[in-house]
């Protein structure tokens, strides 16, 4: 019977800790757009389900108007990271770079980022989240990486100072 338990215990910290399965859940609600429009620029972004039960999210990065991102947010309920060292990001890109980023409080003006590089393949990114440092309006500030208990939000963004489309399919977002 200890053994039994001792594999149950085992098997229950192996498995992954899932923020968001976008093949199981269809209510994108606390999903949010951020452009930067909010600084006058003009990039475009959209973000849905797609019929195979991926998101998409996608548009045109503008560098008009003092511009050049489009985000995607999601504001979720606190969650414990426990012993998870890792967000895995299960997606396909085009190719581009792209952001992750974290907040362990959605009420701070700063997240914490790491950039990722896509291949035009279904990928598994696995993001150390001890490497993720903080920044606010793409400048590093001087503080420590993450370091904390739990995150309150995550965004995907795409900045990387050029006029181009974008189209990334996620499949899944979870903390290993």
């Amino acid at each position: 019977m200890r053994y039994l338990l001792f594999i149950i215990t085992l098997l229950s910290m192996l498995q992954n800790k899932v923020i968001f399965d976008f093949e199981r859940e269809l209510d994108l609600e606390d999903w949010k757009l951020v452009l930067d429009g909010v600084m006058g620029g003009l990039s475009t972004g959209d973000f849905y389900l797609n019929d195979d039960g991926y998101a998409v999210f996608e548009g045109v990065v503008s560098l008009e108007n003092n511009g050049g991102f489009s985000s995607v947010r999601y504001d979720l309920p606190k969650m414990e990271i426990g012993s998870s060292e890792f967000v895995i990001l299960k997606l396909k890109g085009d190719g581009k770079n792209y952001q992750f980023r974290v907040k362990n409080k959605d009420s701070n003006y700063y997240s914490y980022i790491i950039e990722f590089c896509t291949n035009k393949e279904w990928q598994e990114i696995k993001i150390p989240l001890d490497k993720m440092y903080p920044s606010f309006r793409g400048r590093k500030l001087n503080q420590p990486n993450f370091n904390h208990d739990h995150i309150d939000e995550i965004a995907i963004l795409i900045g990387n100072k050029k006029n181009e489309a974008f189209k990334l399919l996620i499949a899944k977002i979870e903390l290993q």
